[in-house]
């Protein structure tokens, strides 16, 4: 360690330090406080319960508490643009007669309908445990959707084409066999 003595104006004895040797003492306060934040930071599975009560009363606001509380963000952008008008909810109803509420954008085509009653399907086979795989080839080969008498066929066209629009409801219809 450089060190050098010197005597200031009033005759006292006092030590000088070297500008390398400040520095390493800079050098070290860093490290010091990050050992400090490492030891106030939370294991995963506090953060993860912190985020599921503030999800939790997010949840419990009047918009949004129509969504389960195992909520995905994809549900709740869903929900706000139906909030806002920018999408639009179809009742889909199965052969059981359960109601399926499928929310899709006003300008959504018949395919992304197809695919948003695949991923509301997932999300709650996942909520509710049950069917692990389901064939959807096969269920879009075996069953039609149908609004009003009418088959909606092409993949492409547009709901609000065949007249769908907010709160309608389309049924899964059986295709009958062609001989």
């Amino acid at each position: 360690m450089e060190s050098e003595q010197s005597l200031s104006p009033g005759g006292e004895r006092g030590i000088v330090l070297q500008d390398e040797e400040v520095k390493k003492e800079g050098d070290e306060e860093p490290t010091a406080g990050t050992e400090e934040e490492d030891e106030d930071a939370l294991p995963h599975s506090e953060i993860l319960d912190i985020f599921e009560e503030g999800l939790a009363r997010l949840v419990q606001d009047p918009l949004l508490c129509d969504l389960p509380i195992q909520v995905t963000l994809e549900e709740v952008n869903s929900q706000i643009a139906l909030e806002y008008g920018q999408a639009m909810t179809v009742k889909v109803l199965k052969a059981d007669g359960e109601i399926m509420p499928i929310v899709v954008v006003q300008n959504a085509t018949v395919l992304d309908l197809k695919k948003a009653i695949c991923r509301f399907m997932e999300l709650k086979q996942q909520r509710e445990g049950g069917v692990k795989h389901v064939s959807w080839r096969y269920v879009w080969r075996t069953y039609h959707l149908v609004f009003q008498g009418e088959k909606l066929e092409d993949d492409t066209m547009r709901l609000k084409d065949y007249g769908i629009r907010n709160r309608d409801e389309v049924t899964f219809m059986k295709r009958l066999r062609k001989k």
